[in-house]
């Protein structure tokens, strides 16, 4: 699968925790009545990339047209994909304890979420990061926070943009990048960089102009 590159420069800072950058691709937007396709994920612990995940998933439904139009993923892709109870279990294995960081988390996380309570009969209990909700308070000047949009600013490069790998790869140069940002002002663990995305964007400008 092709990863995301940046222009110019070496990529952002180690991350200091384990953290599991993970991307959906689903039917709809619903995370009650559509289906995920696709789970992608990567967990990077103290700095160092150190596994990967990635399923496509059989939503035992049709694909709307215009998902497929998006990314690329049609009902032939996914016939004999393994379905989303088969996939679960894994994940969840590959997740573990990790922080859970996603562009639009609430979205991700949501459907992750209705899965594994409807066919495990236990949600997810991770922590969150929501790059998105980052880049409100770190880069307020951006019109638009679409993940596109953010790489366009940073200089870096999604080659398959709406497909769960190439986001999640993208997400992970990003983040890396706001790593940097925040290390540099002493953010460094987990529940501060939590912190800083909890805190209103004025705040934290106040806070990072120090």
């Amino acid at each position: 699968m092709p990863r995301a590159r940046k222009k110019n420069g070496e990529q952002g800072k180690t991350m200091p925790e384990e953290y599991v950058i993970v991307d959906i691709e689903t039917t709809g937007l619903s995370k009650y009545y559509h289906k995920i396709t696709e789970i992608a994920a990567v967990k990077v612990r103290n700095g160092k990339k150190v596994g990967e995940f990635q399923s496509l998933v059989n939503p035992e439904v049709p694909i709307p047209r215009f998902i497929t139009r998006l990314t690329g993923i049609d009902d032939e892709m996914v016939k004999d994909a393994p379905t989303i109870d088969e996939v679960m279990p894994r994940f969840l294995k590959f997740l573990g304890n990790g922080v859970l960081v996603a562009h639009n988390a609430t979205f991700d996380y949501g459907f992750l979420h209705e899965n594994a309570l409807e066919h495990l009969g236990k949600g997810l209990e991770n922590e969150i990061l929501c790059t998105r909700k980052l880049a409100n308070r770190l880069l307020p000047e951006l019109p638009s926070k679409r993940l596109g949009a953010i790489c366009e600013h940073l200089g870096i490069i999604n080659e398959q943009a709406h497909r769960a790998m190439g986001d999640v790869n993208a997400t992970v140069e990003v983040f890396n990048h706001f790593l940097e940002v925040m290390e540099e002002k002493g953010f460094r663990k987990a529940d501060e960089i939590k912190r800083i995305e909890k805190t209103p964007a004025r705040r934290v400008r106040e806070i990072l102009s120090k």
